[in-house]
Formats: C-alpha cells, structure tokens, sequence
C-alpha cells in the first residue's frame, strides 16, 4: 500500500478480521472508566491532538483487548514510553531537569497515575511540545509490546493532490519491503538492490532495477552482514519526507554514482494496482497473481483459474505470492479450500491456550491440478496463513524465500478520541500443525532467491523453477 493511506482503507486493513472486543478485566473496571475503545462503525473524522487522555485510552485498551492483557506486565511499556518521550525533548533542545522516570510498582493503575502525572508536569513546562511528546510516547508504548499486528495508525492523510492510482515515495521497490524494513529487517540478506521502478523520482534519476544500494543518506544498508534502520528510508511517509540520497552501484557496467531521490506522488502502472492478474505460461501453466487477500480475492483468483483451463488440460497452477501483505483470513481460508479439503488450516489461541480450529470450506470446489506457490519476505499475515496451510497439508510446492513471520493473530481496529486507530490481535496463530510461525516465517520448499544480476536481467529464477516442477 502507498504511504498515501485514506482512513477508509486503513479502516478495512484493521477490521478485515474483526472480532468482539472482550471486557476489560474486572479490576480495571473502575479506573478505565470514560477510556474505553471500541470498533468504529463509520471511518472516523479528523485526527486531533492526541493528548495523555489519549494514551490512556490506549493504555487501558491494551489492557482490556490485546492478547494476552489481562496479565501483561506494563512496566516495559511505560519506560519504553517514558524513554521516548526524554528523547524527543532531547532532540528538540528542550530537556526538563524534572524529567526523570517514576518509579513503577506493577499495580498497573496506580503505574498509569504515575505516569501521567509525570507527563503532566514535564509538558506543562514545555507546552508548545505537548502534541508531539503525546504521539511519540503513545508509538513507544504501543511498539513496547513487540507484536506485528499491535499497530496505531495516525498521520492516515490524504495529500491534497492525490489521485486513485498514485503513488507515494521514491518510486521504487527493493529486495527488503517497506514493511520488513519498519518491522523485521533481521532476516533481510546483503545486497540491498532495487527489484521495480515504479516511477516517480527514481525513474526520473534514470534508476534501473539491479542498482544495488551501497550507501543511504551516508550510512550503508548492512554493517557485518547485518541491516541497519538506513534501509526504512527508501520508504518514506507522507506528510514529514525528506529527500533521500543514495549511492549507486550497477553491475553490469560497474558505474558508481550519487543521486539525491525527493518522495512524492507518482502515477503507477494500473496493471500493477490490479489484486488479481492471470495469464497462461508455456500454452499449459495458469499463473495468477494475488497481491493481497482483500474481500473476493479468492473468488476473483479461482474464476481466472477456471478461465485459463477451459478447453485444455492445464499441467498445474503457479499462484505469486510474493509481496502478497495479508488481508483476510477468510480469503486464505477460502484460496486453501480450492486445494484441500476436510483439513484445518490455522488454529487461532487464547494467552491461555485455548484455541479455535480454522478449517477448509469444503463449499469451495477442487482445482484439482498440481500447484506450486511463489514466496518471499513480502508474504505476511493472511498470506502466511495460506502458504504454512499449503505446505503443512502437501497440497502443493513452495518456491522462493522463506515469508516475512508476521502473522501474529488477526487484529481488531478500535477508535480513539482523537479519531486515530488502534489494531491490537486477541488470539495467535499457529500453523496446521500447531507449529508457530510468527517471527519465523514459513520455508519454501524450494529455496530460490532473486539476486541483482536476476533483476538487472529481467530473470524471475523462482518462477522459472516453479515452471520446472510442474512440467515433471
């Protein structure tokens, strides 16, 4: 999705999944009076300041809806809260000499009152920082718990010269995503290179896909081995972009040069915008595209399948993954459902183990043709909870990369009073096999990377494998 994000569609990412919100803990109940959350039922207005009212709403929110909230320690929150808070007045060159951490008892409560009036008396000296102490402090708090799914989403603005179809930022697209560089950057490998040019400021500076990227804004994208967070800037947010200065290599002529790229809208190719695409591979493979599982996904994805094998005998299906961010658990349910039938294909579990089986629906028609399917650390959320359902089941191939190992659980969206949102999962996800994949990931079972001489090419080696094994 473009860093240009409407409300609605936040909106729709967020409550893709949604669940009944559980009752907060009993003893919260007093103090969380007039802070609680719940599911908006129409896109919300304005966002407004977000105030310490409002990260209290968030607070006890947490408390009473995540995962695992009715025990959770929140000490961690606060001082991760605390800690970002001192920083962004240290950056600011408006250090308080009061601003010391409280001291915190594990009474979550009595924590929250002190907290707060801490935060009351450090803003009070520094009004004109209040706004942004409040939303570095409720980022901290929510990034505290360590989950992928936990997300608030704000700064959801709509640039005033955006149009459907465009896009915000560079232009381009790298080996490592925008979301795997925000969220888990670990598992991304050395080089970093550029895989698509979109448009925008990269094409315009003459960008090709192969460029590797030895430098961002000075700083190199791996140190030993290991990426560093220079790599989230070739993802910008709107509306607070820089501009981004990159040094390049490319290969294949072995140039060296220096471009200095500025975020904005650009015009992307409409085919790639589409959710499903299909064509016919070798007169016998049916290829289909699924960028993400947004509502009819599946549908959309077995009609083209049924269009492509009317009057031939396809020798399988090939289904791209890759990049595929999630959406809806339903969808994947449903994709599942088309290769398999009477099996479970997640379990979803309480911080108490007790779980809820997801199973095929067995409504949905067998394809009945050999599949394999394309992943990579773009793969996330629902789309792991396909490709873990597939590979536990045997009911086809995996090639390319492991996936991204973020699918927590699916989230619920609750509003808060300053009309921003708040995502937080109830339950976890385990694979068919009752095997964890979040943080992990879901292996191919044919481990095929891209590599700069692959994408300066115009090779795409995983789909060329995938072709291989189903012509066997």
């Amino acid at each position: 999705m473009s860093a240009v994000r409407t409300v609605a569609a936040v909106l729709a990412l967020l409550l893709g999944a949604a669940c009944t919100a559980p009752t907060p803990p009993r003893e919260l109940a007093s103090r969380a009076a007039g802070t609680v959350c719940a599911a908006p039922q129409e896109p919300p207005g304005p966002e407004t300041a977000t105030t310490i009212d409002v990260v209290e709403q968030a607070y006890f929110c947490i408390l009473g809806n995540y995962y695992g909230g009715a025990t959770l320690d929140t000490r961690p929150l606060l001082r991760a809260a605390f800690a970002a808070l001192t920083q962004e007045l240290n950056r600011a060159g408006r250090d308080v000499p009061g601003a010391t951490m409280p001291a915190l008892t594990g009474d979550r409560a009595a924590d929250w009152a002190a907290f707060e009036a801490a935060f009351r008396a450090i803003t009070d000296q520094v009004p004109g920082l209040r706004d942004r102490l409040g939303v570095v402090t409720l980022e901290a708090m929510v990034a505290g718990l360590g989950d992928n799914h936990a997300v608030w989403a704000h700064d959801i603005v709509r640039h005033p010269n955006h149009y459907d179809g465009d896009g915000y930022g560079l232009g381009l697209l790298a080996n490592v995503s925008g979301a795997q560089a925000e969220g888990d950057p670990g598992a991304a490998v050395p080089p970093l290179f550029v895989t698509t040019v979109q448009g925008g400021a990269a094409r315009a500076a003459g960008l090709r896909p192969g460029d590797v990227v030895e430098s961002i804004d000075g700083s190199a994208p791996f140190i030993d081995g290991k990426p560093t967070p220079a790599i989230a800037a070739l993802y910008p947010r709107y509306p607070r972009a820089r501009p981004v200065r990159l040094r390049l290599l490319r290969q294949s002529t072995g140039r060296r040069w220096s471009v200095t790229l500025e975020p904005g809208l650009f015009q992307q190719d409409l085919t790639a915008l589409q959710m499903v695409r299909s064509r016919l591979l070798d007169d016998d493979i049916v290829y289909v595209r699924v960028r993400g599982f947004a509502p009819d996904s599946a549908d959309r994805a077995l009609q083209a399948i049924a269009r492509l094998r009317t009057g031939r005998t396809p020798a399988g299906v090939v289904l791209d993954l890759r990049g595929n961010g999630g959406g809806s658990p339903r969808e994947a349910i449903r994709l599942v459902s088309a290769f398999a039938h009477g099996r479970t294909t997640a379990y979803l579990c309480t911080a108490d183990d007790r779980c809820e089986t997801l199973r095929t629906d067995d409504t949905v028609a067998l394809v009945g043709l050999p599949l394999t399917v394309l992943i990579d650390r773009g793969c996330a959320s629902a789309c792991e909870h396909f490709s873990s359902a597939i590979k536990d089941l045997r009911a086809g191939l995996l090639v390319g990369t492991r996936t991204a190992g973020a699918v927590s659980g699916p989230a619920q969206g609750y509003l808060l009073r300053d009309n921003t949102l708040l995502a937080l999962p109830s339950r976890h996800h385990l694979g068919p096999d009752r095997e964890v994949v979040d943080r992990i990931g879901v292996p191919p079972d044919h481990h095929v990377p891209l590599t700069p001489e692959d994408a300066a090419a115009g090779r795409d080696p995983a789909l060329a494998k995938a072709l291989t094994l189903l012509h066997k």
